[in-house]
């Protein structure tokens, strides 16, 4: 492998960090600069997503240490299908975001785009490392820089809720370092491949413990991922975070299920002895009540941008629906809709702005308003993501619903599966037709004029629409690949072999490099 390829991983999390401290310096400097210098720096870390991608899509598996300090001592970060993937979907909707932003909005905050450069480092960094500790500094970056965009424009609805927001998540954090704490405290590592080797050995008076650590855990992740009774902070924060921000914040909740699922299946899977899947169930049931939670949130919206924060819900609740089945069809099928929700919702929320802004004083009301000078584009776009997001085939949340189900055949849960996803479908769909004919439709003679839409602030909602439809014509190599890395995930040998370099770090067995066994862990 060439010297690039070999420092490739750590790209990811130094462009955009590099990127970032360049713009702190310009702070000063006239807004087309700093604007030019975070879309080349978004570009680039697009380009390096897909060299990425490219290097690990035969199912090489790339670790990188840092400072040359092997696992479990030093700080690994680990590059597979699954992260690789969900780096180059982050680079992805960060370049419509950007081209959303530098339209206009960035201008309503000093410090957009350094927060905006900080927070691709952070979520770049929860995917790559292969850390428990490091994925929690990952977190604060990603946390302490959404909470800047969060708030990015100032107003009332803005600052309450970011304050729920930022409240949240620090409890969210203190857990996370309990979890961390308990675990170092008893294992000696925060090492995930070592961690596992660890867990698979537990001695029996250490087992309370760890559950309740890896308890804690999934508590954590399920907060982040919006899982039902932890969603509630989810759809205040989304609707009322600017458009540019929010389509970024479309990725967030998937940082947590794809904690959920590397956690599970690396630490906690089918060879952790008396903790092996200990998850599982919760997950299953868990995420049918956030997809019956998050319907009703659609249903009883009445703003646009409160609607598709809703749908972030549902999306989430579908998405661990699949990795509760714990089958590799049945991840494959989460790990394809989790990708084409991202796109979709992120899609939502800049047509959302771009619908508001047309209708002046009604905004995203749902209620009827000014007739629309555009509304054949903007209705015809809200009408391709309606229908991807609530699963009408033959779009791609159809293609992911299906997947879903027919993972399901084998489980008990079969008949309440397809019953939730089928009518929870039925009746997204009643809500977004709704919405859609009642702002592109239904006039009021007494609302006034309508402004004409920016042709240029539709291109990038223009453009994610059009991916999305791409996304049903490649659906079978996308789908072989997210097999691939569900394939991956649920035989995590290759993951611990790569990062511990074949050393078994057992007590009682071999250390490295001629120290004593369990050197450095107790």
């Amino acid at each position: 492998m060439s010297l690039f390829g070999e420092h490739l991983i750590i790209a990811p999390i130094l462009v955009p960090l590099l990127i970032g401290i360049l713009l702190v310096l310009l702070r000063g400097s006239a807004t087309p600069l700093r604007r030019t210098i975070s879309m080349l720096g978004v570009q680039l870390l697009l380009a390096v997503s897909l060299g990425l991608l490219l290097q690990v899509v035969n199912g090489e598996l790339l670790v990188y240490q840092l400072g040359s300090w092997g696992a479990p001592y030093g700080i690994v970060l680990v590059a597979d299908r699954l992260s690789a993937a969900m780096v180059t979907l982050t680079s992805v909707l960060a370049l419509f975001a950007m081209m959303h932003a530098i339209q206009g909005s960035d201008r309503r905050g000093r410090q957009y785009h350094v927060l905006f450069q900080f927070l691709l480092m952070g979520l770049n960094g929860a995917f790559l490392t292969g850390d428990l500790f490091n994925l929690f500094v990952f977190f604060e970056i990603l946390l302490i820089a959404s909470y800047g965009m969060l708030l990015h424009g100032g107003g009332a609805a803005r600052s309450k809720a970011g304050l729920h927001y930022v409240i949240v998540n620090l409890v969210g954090s203190s857990l996370f370092l309990f979890a961390v704490g308990t675990l170092y405290g008893v294992l000696g590592t925060l090492n995930m491949a070592d961690l596992s080797l660890r867990v698979a050995a537990l001695a029996p008076e250490h087992v309370g413990p760890v559950r309740a650590a890896a308890l804690l855990l999934f508590l954590v992740f399920a907060l982040k991922a919006a899982l039902v009774p932890l969603h509630l902070w989810l759809p205040g924060a989304y609707s009322a975070a600017g458009p540019a921000s929010v389509a970024l914040f479309a990725i967030m909740t998937k940082v947590g299920a794809y904690s959920i699922i590397r956690v599970d299946s690396l630490i906690f899977g089918a060879e952790a002895g008396p903790l092996a899947n200990l998850v599982q169930p919760w997950l299953l049931v868990l995420g049918l009540l956030t997809i019956l939670v998050g319907t009703i949130g659609v249903l009883a919206s009445r703003h646009l941008a409160l609607l598709v924060a809703h749908l972030v819900v549902i999306s989430s609740g579908s998405i661990l629906t699949a990795f509760g089945l714990g089958s590799q069809a049945a991840i494959s099928a989460g790990l394809y809709y989790s990708f084409q929700s991202a796109l979709v919702t992120a899609a939502l929320f800049m047509l959302t702005e771009n619908v508001a802004r047309t209708r002046g004083d009604f905004a995203d009301q749902l209620r009827a308003g000014p007739m629309l000078p555009a509304a054949n584009l903007l209705g015809g776009l809200f009408l391709v993501l309606a229908l991807a997001v609530a699963g009408v085939p033959p779009l791609s949340g159809f293609i992911g619903k299906v997947l879903i189900i027919k993972a399901s055949f084998d489980s008990p849960a079969m008949v309440w599966i397809m019953a939730i996803i089928l009518s929870t479908s039925l009746l997204t769909l009643m809500a977004l037709a709704r919405a859609g004919s009642t702002l592109f439709f239904k006039t009021d003679t007494h609302a006034g004029a309508a402004t004409l839409p920016n042709g240029a602030h539709l291109v990038p909602v223009a453009a994610v629409a059009s991916i999305s439809l791409l996304y049903v014509i490649l659906a079978s190599p996308i789908y072989r690949y997210t097999e691939a890395a569900a394939s991956q995930l649920l035989n995590p040998a290759g993951y611990i072999e790569a990062v511990l370099e074949s050393k078994t770090l057992v007590d009682g067995e071999a250390a490295p490099d001629g120290e004593p066994p369990g050197s450095g862990k107790h």
